[in-house]
């Protein structure tokens, strides 16, 4: 019976051990994969060489004349890599932008916010309204949680990133989270008037849900952009093409012969190999899964990369999910960190998944917002338009039907003014 439990308890650390390093080679980038498989080589003697990520690449994308293997050597800490993702936000106002970037350096190491909005404003001699717009696109960065003042906050930024974003989330928080720690499905379902389905993926989500999003950010080394695929028209037809880098090719000596060996080199080498099995099948398990879900997005973003933003349609991590019969979080982790090469430049992957702007529309949240810039980029200066006369524009010239509050939030998140301080005098 003991002989038996070690077994099984041997057998679960295997595959537990397995599990967390498919998880963890799915979540890494090209490069990162190779770096990380450089490092296993140094404790593997049974590997001869890996296929690098040659020279020519760095020059391509970045001009870089360093070798590969030095390309790591600085690390940037949680602040360091939040500055460096607001350029990917469209901040029209360079002081909206400045309290975005004062507004990460009040972050405490665990990424909350360790500074009251009203001090903040003061900071930065700024309004409310203002702060409140730029605290928006601080939450707005990765990961999902940053910039959160409380925990219920942190825990409801990342329910809303899986689209779990249900109204009743307060109230959760606040009365009935033993529901949660229980995982009494059916209680919770009830409660809130809500199937058992949705009770279960809500209790799942929120235990995947990181308390401290900072510590996601610890020192990394430097992220180089490199693209794990490209996406070319040929012959009329889109298609979807890795790069060699994207899996590194390890090369495994021959030479070693086993019998020649005393028993406990032989028991070593032979140990070796099974994890070299397992690294194996994790870097095949990251490249089928990485294929699948890009061909996904790239199909179902076929009119993006036609047309351009105004083209890009609704797509969610958790769409992927069902389509793959994957969990959502295995989804979040293949297109972290990676990067596509389209005509339009070298796009993050998950600039291509967009929520959509009103349930049943079909319309992305993205597309809204650039038809709110482009009406008010157009007004008559001297009669700005009003949030309402914005939201019947949206009607009018591209058959778009939100409310006049989400065009509001719209306004907000692009950094522009309401009409009364967009107004210019004419004397």
């Amino acid at each position: 019976m003991q002989q038996s439990l070690v077994l099984k308890q041997a057998l679960s650390w295997k595959m537990n051990q397995s599990l967390h390093q498919s998880i963890e080679i799915l979540q890494l980038s090209g490069i990162e994969l190779y770096d990380y498989v450089q490092k296993i080589a140094e404790e593997n003697p049974l590997i001869e060489d890996i296929r690098p990520i040659d020279q020519q690449v760095l020059t391509q994308f970045h001009g870089d004349s360093n070798a590969f293997e030095n390309m790591n050597a600085s690390k940037k800490n949680m602040y360091e890599q939040l500055k460096e993702n607001v350029y990917m936000l469209s901040i029209s106002e360079e002081s909206i932008k400045e309290a975005v970037l004062f507004g990460i350096d009040s972050l405490n190491e665990n990424g909350y916010l360790d500074i009251t909005l009203e001090d903040w404003a003061a900071q930065c001699q700024l309004s409310m309204e203002e702060i409140q717009q730029a605290l928006s696109y601080l939450q707005s960065l990765d990961p999902p949680g940053i910039g959160a003042r409380t925990l219920q906050e942190c825990i409801h930024l990342q329910l809303k990133e899986m689209d779990c974003d249900y109204p009743f989330l307060e109230d959760l928080f606040e009365n009935n989270l033993v529901l949660i720690a229980e995982e009494d499905i059916q209680d919770l379902a009830k409660t809130y008037a809500i199937t058992d389905d949705e009770a279960g993926r809500l209790i799942t989500n929120m235990k995947l849900c990181h308390p401290n999003p900072g510590k996601l950010l610890e020192d990394e080394e430097t992220e180089y952009i490199i693209p794990e695929a490209v996406v070319f028209k040929e012959e009329d037809e889109w298609r979807l093409s890795f790069f060699h880098w994207s899996s590194p090719q390890i090369q495994i000596r021959e030479d070693i012969v086993l019998d020649d060996m005393p028993k406990d080199g032989a028991d070593f080498l032979k140990e070796k190999k099974k994890e070299l099995e397992m690294l194996d099948q994790a870097i095949q398990y990251r490249g089928k899964t990485l294929e699948q879900v890009l061909r996904i997005i790239v199909n179902k973003q076929l009119s993006f990369f036609e047309e351009g933003i105004t083209a890009l349609k609704p797509l969610t991590l958790q769409e992927i999910a069902d389509v793959l019969d994957l969990h959502v979080s295995t989804i979040s982790r293949t297109i972290s960190h990676k990067y596509l090469q389209t005509d339009f430049g070298i796009l993050r992957v998950k600039y291509l998944l967009q929520r959509e702007a009103r349930k049943g529309e079909g319309i992305a949240r993205v597309v809204v917002k650039q038809y709110v810039q482009k009406i008010i980029a157009d007004e008559d200066q001297t009669r700005p338009l009003s949030d309402e006369k914005i939201r019947r524009k949206l009607e009018e010239l591209y058959q778009v039907y939100v409310a006049r509050r989400t065009v509001m939030k719209y306004r907000e998140e692009l950094g522009i003014q309401s009409s009364s301080k967009r107004k210019r005098r004419t004397d």
